[in-house]
Protein backbone atom coordinates (compact mmCIF):
# COMPACT_ATOMS: atom_id res chain seq x y z
CA UNK A 1 0.00 0.00 0.00
CA UNK A 2 1.46 3.35 -0.48
CA UNK A 3 1.90 5.36 2.37
CA UNK A 4 -0.30 8.10 1.78
CA UNK A 5 -3.66 9.39 3.85
CA UNK A 6 -6.84 8.94 1.75
CA UNK A 7 -10.15 11.08 2.15
CA UNK A 8 -13.54 9.99 1.29
CA UNK A 9 -15.98 12.38 0.00
CA UNK A 10 -19.32 11.25 -0.96
CA UNK A 11 -21.17 12.80 -3.93
CA UNK A 12 -25.35 12.12 -4.25
CA UNK A 13 -27.12 8.57 -3.35
CA UNK A 14 -30.12 9.43 -3.68
CA UNK A 15 -31.63 6.89 -5.70
CA UNK A 16 -31.92 8.66 -9.48
CA UNK A 17 -34.83 10.00 -11.13
CA UNK A 18 -32.64 10.57 -14.36
CA UNK A 19 -29.88 9.58 -16.73
CA UNK A 20 -28.06 12.69 -15.34
CA UNK A 21 -28.65 12.14 -12.23
CA UNK A 22 -27.72 8.47 -12.52
CA UNK A 23 -24.05 9.88 -13.75
CA UNK A 24 -23.67 12.18 -10.48
CA UNK A 25 -23.06 8.67 -8.65
CA UNK A 26 -19.82 8.79 -8.10
CA UNK A 27 -17.84 8.41 -5.01
CA UNK A 28 -14.81 10.48 -4.51
CA UNK A 29 -11.32 9.48 -3.10
CA UNK A 30 -8.25 11.38 -2.50
CA UNK A 31 -5.00 9.77 -2.18
CA UNK A 32 -2.27 12.15 -1.85
CA UNK A 33 -2.65 14.02 -4.49
CA UNK A 34 -4.43 11.58 -6.75
CA UNK A 35 -7.94 12.51 -6.72
CA UNK A 36 -9.94 9.19 -7.81
CA UNK A 37 -14.01 9.06 -8.86
CA UNK A 38 -15.38 6.07 -9.56
CA UNK A 39 -18.79 4.40 -9.87
CA UNK A 40 -20.60 3.34 -6.32
CA UNK A 41 -20.54 -0.47 -7.96
CA UNK A 42 -16.79 -0.05 -6.47
CA UNK A 43 -16.19 -0.28 -3.09
CA UNK A 44 -13.20 -0.89 -0.26
CA UNK A 45 -10.31 0.70 -2.42
CA UNK A 46 -7.21 0.32 -1.48
CA UNK A 47 -3.97 2.41 -3.74
CA UNK A 48 -1.82 -0.21 -4.70
CA UNK A 49 0.90 1.57 -6.55
CA UNK A 50 1.79 4.80 -8.61
CA UNK A 51 3.59 4.62 -11.87
CA UNK A 52 4.58 7.02 -15.27
CA UNK A 53 1.17 6.04 -16.53
CA UNK A 54 -1.19 6.07 -13.32
CA UNK A 55 -2.21 5.37 -10.07
CA UNK A 56 -3.44 1.74 -9.42
CA UNK A 57 -6.19 0.47 -6.56
CA UNK A 58 -7.65 -2.21 -5.48
CA UNK A 59 -11.25 -2.35 -5.39
CA UNK A 60 -14.51 -4.55 -5.04
CA UNK A 61 -16.59 -4.51 -8.00
CA UNK A 62 -20.09 -5.16 -5.97
CA UNK A 63 -22.15 -6.45 -9.03
CA UNK A 64 -19.94 -9.27 -10.10
CA UNK A 65 -18.72 -9.64 -6.73
CA UNK A 66 -14.79 -9.86 -7.94
CA UNK A 67 -11.71 -7.64 -7.02
CA UNK A 68 -10.59 -5.35 -9.27
CA UNK A 69 -7.44 -3.52 -10.11
CA UNK A 70 -8.72 0.12 -11.51
CA UNK A 71 -5.91 2.03 -13.43
CA UNK A 72 -6.22 6.01 -13.78
CA UNK A 73 -4.39 7.45 -16.68
CA UNK A 74 -1.85 9.51 -15.94
CA UNK A 75 -2.95 12.70 -18.20
CA UNK A 76 -4.29 10.53 -20.99
CA UNK A 77 -4.61 13.80 -23.13
CA UNK A 78 -0.86 15.76 -22.34
CA UNK A 79 0.14 15.58 -25.84
CA UNK A 80 0.00 13.44 -28.77
CA UNK A 81 2.07 10.30 -28.05
CA UNK A 82 0.29 9.55 -24.81
CA UNK A 83 -3.31 9.93 -26.35
CA UNK A 84 -2.42 7.62 -28.92
CA UNK A 85 -1.07 5.22 -26.83
CA UNK A 86 -3.97 5.42 -24.49
CA UNK A 87 -6.66 4.66 -27.81
CA UNK A 88 -3.84 2.04 -28.62
CA UNK A 89 -4.07 0.19 -25.11
CA UNK A 90 -7.70 0.45 -25.09
CA UNK A 91 -8.11 -1.60 -28.62
CA UNK A 92 -5.95 -3.93 -28.18
CA UNK A 93 -7.04 -4.59 -24.52
CA UNK A 94 -10.64 -5.14 -26.39
CA UNK A 95 -8.60 -7.69 -28.70
CA UNK A 96 -7.03 -9.85 -27.42
CA UNK A 97 -8.75 -13.10 -24.99
CA UNK A 98 -6.43 -14.98 -23.52
CA UNK A 99 -5.46 -16.24 -20.02
CA UNK A 100 -2.25 -14.93 -20.10
CA UNK A 101 -3.04 -11.28 -20.80
CA UNK A 102 -4.52 -8.77 -18.80
CA UNK A 103 -8.53 -8.26 -19.22
CA UNK A 104 -10.00 -5.26 -19.27
CA UNK A 105 -13.61 -5.92 -17.55
CA UNK A 106 -14.71 -2.33 -17.72
CA UNK A 107 -14.06 1.38 -18.42
CA UNK A 108 -15.57 4.80 -17.40
CA UNK A 109 -15.07 8.58 -16.96
CA UNK A 110 -17.02 11.31 -14.37
CA UNK A 111 -17.12 13.83 -16.80
CA UNK A 112 -20.47 13.67 -18.47
CA UNK A 113 -19.47 15.10 -21.97
CA UNK A 114 -16.75 15.27 -24.35
CA UNK A 115 -15.90 18.57 -23.77
CA UNK A 116 -15.58 17.88 -19.99
CA UNK A 117 -13.54 14.85 -20.28
CA UNK A 118 -10.12 14.62 -19.15
CA UNK A 119 -10.10 11.38 -16.84
CA UNK A 120 -10.09 7.55 -18.01
CA UNK A 121 -10.45 4.77 -15.69
CA UNK A 122 -9.68 0.94 -16.75
CA UNK A 123 -10.94 -2.06 -14.60
CA UNK A 124 -8.79 -5.05 -15.07
CA UNK A 125 -8.12 -8.60 -12.60
CA UNK A 126 -6.78 -7.82 -9.84
CA UNK A 127 -3.18 -9.53 -9.41
CA UNK A 128 -1.17 -10.03 -6.48
CA UNK A 129 2.31 -8.33 -7.62
CA UNK A 130 4.69 -7.23 -10.59
CA UNK A 131 7.83 -9.89 -11.82
CA UNK A 132 10.26 -7.56 -10.35
CA UNK A 133 8.93 -8.60 -7.49
CA UNK A 134 8.87 -12.11 -8.03
CA UNK A 135 12.29 -12.11 -9.37
CA UNK A 136 13.51 -11.47 -5.84
CA UNK A 137 12.39 -14.47 -4.26
CA UNK A 138 13.98 -17.97 -4.50
CA UNK A 139 11.75 -19.67 -7.07
CA UNK A 140 12.30 -23.33 -7.47
CA UNK A 141 12.41 -24.92 -11.19
CA UNK A 142 8.54 -25.31 -11.14
CA UNK A 143 7.71 -22.11 -10.60
CA UNK A 144 10.44 -20.72 -12.47
CA UNK A 145 9.39 -23.20 -15.47
CA UNK A 146 5.70 -22.39 -15.69
CA UNK A 147 6.11 -18.25 -15.02
CA UNK A 148 8.10 -18.51 -18.55
CA UNK A 149 5.56 -21.49 -20.33
CA UNK A 150 2.79 -18.48 -19.29
CA UNK A 151 4.93 -15.43 -20.89
CA UNK A 152 5.36 -17.58 -24.05
CA UNK A 153 1.45 -18.59 -24.03
CA UNK A 154 0.06 -14.73 -23.81
CA UNK A 155 3.51 -14.04 -26.56
CA UNK A 156 1.96 -16.21 -29.07
CA UNK A 157 -1.58 -15.42 -28.62
CA UNK A 158 -0.27 -12.07 -29.72
CA UNK A 159 1.73 -13.00 -32.45
CA UNK A 160 -1.60 -14.86 -33.52
CA UNK A 161 -3.27 -11.35 -33.94
CA UNK A 162 0.27 -9.67 -35.71
CA UNK A 163 0.97 -7.90 -32.40
CA UNK A 164 4.89 -7.94 -31.87
CA UNK A 165 5.08 -6.64 -28.33
CA UNK A 166 9.02 -5.54 -28.66
CA UNK A 167 8.78 -3.67 -25.17
CA UNK A 168 8.28 -6.97 -22.48
CA UNK A 169 9.86 -6.38 -18.98
CA UNK A 170 9.23 -7.49 -15.63
CA UNK A 171 7.36 -4.46 -14.43
CA UNK A 172 4.75 -5.07 -16.92
CA UNK A 173 4.07 -8.31 -16.17
CA UNK A 174 1.79 -9.43 -13.24
CA UNK A 175 1.05 -12.16 -11.23
CA UNK A 176 -0.88 -14.20 -8.29
CA UNK A 177 -0.31 -15.73 -5.47
CA UNK A 178 -1.05 -19.48 -7.12
CA UNK A 179 1.80 -18.44 -10.01
CA UNK A 180 -0.76 -17.13 -12.71
CA UNK A 181 0.97 -15.31 -14.87
CA UNK A 182 -0.75 -12.50 -16.95
CA UNK A 183 1.19 -9.68 -19.78
CA UNK A 184 -0.12 -6.33 -18.74
CA UNK A 185 0.36 -3.75 -22.12
CA UNK A 186 1.25 -4.30 -25.21
CA UNK A 187 4.68 -2.94 -26.04
CA UNK A 188 5.56 -0.79 -28.74
CA UNK A 189 3.87 0.68 -31.51
CA UNK A 190 4.79 -0.83 -35.06
CA UNK A 191 5.58 2.93 -35.87
CA UNK A 192 7.64 3.51 -32.83
CA UNK A 193 11.02 3.32 -34.29
CA UNK A 194 14.19 3.20 -32.54
CA UNK A 195 17.73 5.50 -33.58
CA UNK A 196 20.32 3.93 -31.75
CA UNK A 197 22.86 6.76 -31.81
CA UNK A 198 20.48 9.68 -30.06
CA UNK A 199 17.29 8.37 -28.26
CA UNK A 200 17.47 9.39 -25.08
CA UNK A 201 16.84 6.87 -22.40
CA UNK A 202 13.42 7.70 -21.44
CA UNK A 203 11.93 4.34 -20.53
CA UNK A 204 13.76 0.91 -19.44
CA UNK A 205 15.24 -0.64 -22.43
CA UNK A 206 17.04 -3.58 -20.64
CA UNK A 207 14.67 -5.81 -22.29
CA UNK A 208 14.80 -4.69 -25.42
CA UNK A 209 16.48 -6.85 -28.57
CA UNK A 210 19.18 -5.78 -30.39
CA UNK A 211 17.71 -5.67 -33.30
CA UNK A 212 15.14 -3.09 -31.68
CA UNK A 213 18.45 -1.10 -30.22
CA UNK A 214 20.10 -0.90 -33.23
CA UNK A 215 17.13 -0.12 -35.43
CA UNK A 216 16.86 -3.27 -37.77
CA UNK A 217 13.77 -4.81 -39.26
CA UNK A 218 12.49 -7.66 -36.72
CA UNK A 219 9.96 -10.24 -36.41
CA UNK A 220 8.32 -12.48 -33.91
CA UNK A 221 11.23 -13.72 -31.81
CA UNK A 222 12.23 -10.25 -30.99
CA UNK A 223 10.12 -10.95 -28.22
CA UNK A 224 12.08 -14.06 -27.71
CA UNK A 225 15.27 -12.28 -26.30
CA UNK A 226 13.07 -9.83 -23.99
CA UNK A 227 12.11 -13.50 -22.32
CA UNK A 228 15.79 -14.69 -22.11
CA UNK A 229 16.40 -11.67 -20.45
CA UNK A 230 13.63 -11.90 -18.12
CA UNK A 231 14.85 -15.41 -17.28
CA UNK A 232 18.19 -14.28 -16.78
CA UNK A 233 17.60 -12.21 -13.91
CA UNK A 234 15.60 -14.87 -12.46
CA UNK A 235 18.47 -16.59 -11.73
CA UNK A 236 21.07 -14.34 -11.70
CA UNK A 237 18.70 -11.79 -9.19
CA UNK A 238 20.13 -8.73 -11.45
CA UNK A 239 19.56 -7.33 -14.67
CA UNK A 240 21.71 -8.69 -17.22
CA UNK A 241 22.14 -5.88 -19.33
CA UNK A 242 21.93 -2.89 -16.57
CA UNK A 243 22.76 -0.05 -20.03
CA UNK A 244 22.57 3.83 -19.32
CA UNK A 245 21.67 4.44 -23.08
CA UNK A 246 21.34 2.43 -26.46
CA UNK A 247 25.60 2.07 -26.92
CA UNK A 248 25.90 1.49 -23.39
CA UNK A 249 23.18 -1.47 -23.56
CA UNK A 250 24.56 -2.68 -26.82
CA UNK A 251 28.22 -3.02 -24.85
CA UNK A 252 27.07 -4.75 -22.03
CA UNK A 253 25.43 -7.41 -24.55
CA UNK A 254 28.32 -7.81 -26.42
CA UNK A 255 30.62 -7.77 -23.67
CA UNK A 256 29.00 -10.89 -21.97
CA UNK A 257 27.87 -12.52 -25.50
CA UNK A 258 30.87 -11.63 -28.03
CA UNK A 259 30.83 -9.58 -31.12
CA UNK A 260 28.06 -10.76 -33.65
CA UNK A 261 29.53 -12.28 -37.06
CA UNK A 262 30.05 -10.04 -39.98
CA UNK A 263 26.98 -11.58 -41.62
CA UNK A 264 25.18 -9.67 -38.79
CA UNK A 265 26.67 -6.72 -38.95
CA UNK A 266 26.18 -6.73 -42.76
CA UNK A 267 22.07 -6.24 -42.30
CA UNK A 268 22.61 -2.69 -40.18
CA UNK A 269 22.21 0.62 -41.70
CA UNK A 270 25.43 2.08 -42.69
CA UNK A 271 25.90 4.43 -39.87
CA UNK A 272 24.95 1.94 -37.40
CA UNK A 273 27.30 -0.43 -38.90
CA UNK A 274 30.41 1.96 -38.81
CA UNK A 275 29.93 2.83 -35.03
CA UNK A 276 29.73 -0.93 -34.66
CA UNK A 277 32.43 -2.38 -36.56
CA UNK A 278 34.84 0.05 -34.78
CA UNK A 279 33.80 -1.16 -31.11
CA UNK A 280 36.06 -3.24 -29.59
CA UNK A 281 35.65 -7.00 -30.46
CA UNK A 282 34.82 -8.70 -26.85
CA UNK A 283 34.45 -13.08 -27.68
CA UNK A 284 31.93 -13.52 -24.87
CA UNK A 285 31.81 -16.22 -22.42
CA UNK A 286 30.22 -19.37 -22.42
CA UNK A 287 26.72 -19.98 -20.92
CA UNK A 288 28.32 -22.12 -18.09
CA UNK A 289 30.38 -19.50 -17.15
CA UNK A 290 27.38 -16.58 -17.09
CA UNK A 291 25.20 -19.00 -15.62
CA UNK A 292 26.75 -20.95 -13.18
CA UNK A 293 25.81 -24.34 -11.41
CA UNK A 294 25.39 -22.49 -8.10
CA UNK A 295 23.41 -20.01 -9.25
CA UNK A 296 20.56 -22.39 -9.90
CA UNK A 297 18.11 -24.06 -7.99
CA UNK A 298 18.36 -27.60 -7.18
CA UNK A 299 17.24 -30.13 -9.65
CA UNK A 300 13.92 -30.66 -9.41
CA UNK A 301 12.94 -34.25 -7.91
CA UNK A 302 9.35 -33.78 -8.83
CA UNK A 303 7.82 -35.80 -11.21
CA UNK A 304 9.11 -32.77 -13.49
CA UNK A 305 12.63 -33.68 -13.12
CA UNK A 306 13.85 -30.02 -14.42
CA UNK A 307 17.88 -29.30 -13.95
CA UNK A 308 20.14 -26.53 -14.43
CA UNK A 309 21.30 -27.52 -17.78
CA UNK A 310 17.91 -27.62 -19.40
CA UNK A 311 17.15 -24.21 -18.16
CA UNK A 312 21.09 -23.02 -18.91
CA UNK A 313 20.60 -24.89 -22.57
CA UNK A 314 17.20 -22.62 -23.34
CA UNK A 315 18.73 -19.54 -22.28
CA UNK A 316 21.46 -20.04 -24.56
CA UNK A 317 18.97 -20.44 -27.34
CA UNK A 318 17.07 -17.27 -26.11
CA UNK A 319 19.81 -14.69 -25.66
CA UNK A 320 21.54 -14.71 -29.38
CA UNK A 321 22.19 -11.25 -31.03
CA UNK A 322 21.34 -12.79 -34.02
CA UNK A 323 17.52 -12.96 -34.96
CA UNK A 324 17.85 -15.32 -37.81
CA UNK A 325 19.84 -17.87 -35.11
CA UNK A 326 17.36 -17.23 -32.17
CA UNK A 327 14.52 -19.65 -30.55
CA UNK A 328 11.41 -19.21 -32.03
CA UNK A 329 8.46 -18.76 -30.00
CA UNK A 330 6.64 -22.50 -31.08
CA UNK A 331 10.40 -24.34 -30.52
CA UNK A 332 10.76 -22.29 -27.02
CA UNK A 333 7.26 -23.78 -26.01
CA UNK A 334 8.28 -27.44 -27.00
CA UNK A 335 11.72 -27.07 -24.92
CA UNK A 336 11.99 -29.40 -22.54
CA UNK A 337 12.66 -27.31 -19.53
CA UNK A 338 9.24 -25.54 -20.62
CA UNK A 339 6.89 -27.81 -22.41
CA UNK A 340 6.26 -30.34 -19.06
CA UNK A 341 3.70 -27.73 -18.73
CA UNK A 342 2.12 -27.77 -22.23
CA UNK A 343 -1.27 -27.32 -22.74
CA UNK A 344 -2.81 -27.34 -26.42
CA UNK A 345 -5.78 -24.94 -25.01
CA UNK A 346 -3.02 -22.47 -23.72
CA UNK A 347 -0.70 -22.86 -26.31
CA UNK A 348 -2.85 -22.68 -29.26
CA UNK A 349 -6.18 -20.90 -27.96
CA UNK A 350 -8.49 -19.28 -30.50
CA UNK A 351 -6.68 -16.41 -31.46
CA UNK A 352 -8.50 -12.95 -31.78
CA UNK A 353 -9.35 -10.89 -35.07
CA UNK A 354 -6.12 -9.50 -36.34
CA UNK A 355 -4.75 -5.97 -35.28
CA UNK A 356 -5.64 -2.73 -37.56
CA UNK A 357 -1.85 -1.79 -37.59
CA UNK A 358 -3.43 1.51 -39.10
CA UNK A 359 -4.01 2.73 -35.48
CA UNK A 360 -0.10 2.52 -35.51
CA UNK A 361 0.01 5.11 -38.41
CA UNK A 362 -2.59 7.29 -37.84
CA UNK A 363 -1.90 10.79 -37.21
CA UNK A 364 -4.19 12.98 -35.40
CA UNK A 365 -4.47 15.67 -33.08
CA UNK A 366 -4.95 15.42 -29.10
CA UNK A 367 -8.32 16.19 -29.34
CA UNK A 368 -8.87 13.98 -31.86
CA UNK A 369 -7.72 10.99 -30.05
CA UNK A 370 -9.28 12.63 -27.06
CA UNK A 371 -12.83 12.36 -29.58
CA UNK A 372 -11.85 8.79 -30.02
CA UNK A 373 -11.04 7.85 -26.30
CA UNK A 374 -14.48 8.80 -25.24
CA UNK A 375 -16.32 6.75 -27.84
CA UNK A 376 -14.49 3.78 -26.61
CA UNK A 377 -15.56 4.44 -22.97
CA UNK A 378 -18.87 5.48 -23.67
CA UNK A 379 -19.14 1.71 -24.99
CA UNK A 380 -18.04 0.80 -21.77
CA UNK A 381 -20.39 2.79 -19.93
CA UNK A 382 -23.62 3.20 -19.87
CA UNK A 383 -24.27 5.87 -16.99
CA UNK A 384 -21.88 8.77 -18.55
CA UNK A 385 -22.96 7.21 -22.31
CA UNK A 386 -26.78 7.83 -21.65
CA UNK A 387 -26.26 11.61 -20.34
CA UNK A 388 -24.03 12.25 -22.95
CA UNK A 389 -26.34 10.63 -25.72
CA UNK A 390 -27.79 14.25 -26.69
CA UNK A 391 -24.50 15.52 -28.19
CA UNK A 392 -22.75 12.40 -29.25
CA UNK A 393 -19.56 12.91 -31.46
CA UNK A 394 -19.46 12.02 -34.59
CA UNK A 395 -16.83 8.74 -35.42
CA UNK A 396 -13.34 9.56 -36.41
CA UNK A 397 -12.05 7.76 -39.08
Amino acid sequence: MLGTQSRFVQRPQNKPDTMTELADMFYTFVFGDTEFSVPRRYVDLVPKGLGAQGMVVAAMDTITQQSVAIKKLSRPFQNVTHAKRAYREFKLMKLVNHKNIIGLLNAFTPQRTLDDFQDVYLVMELMDANLCQVIQMDLDHERMSYLLYQMLCGIKHLHSAGIIHRDLKPSNIVVKSDCTLKILDFGLARTAGTTFMMTPYVVTRYYRAPEVILGMGYKENVDIWSVGCIMGEMIRGGVLFPGTDHIDQWNKIIEQLGTPSQEFMRRLQPTVRNYVENRPRYPGYSFDRLFPDVLFPSDSSEHNKLKASQARDLLSRMLVIDPEKRISVDDALLHPYINVWYDESEVNAPAPGPWDHSVDEREHTVDQWKELIYQEVMEYDPTTAAAASANEPQPIR
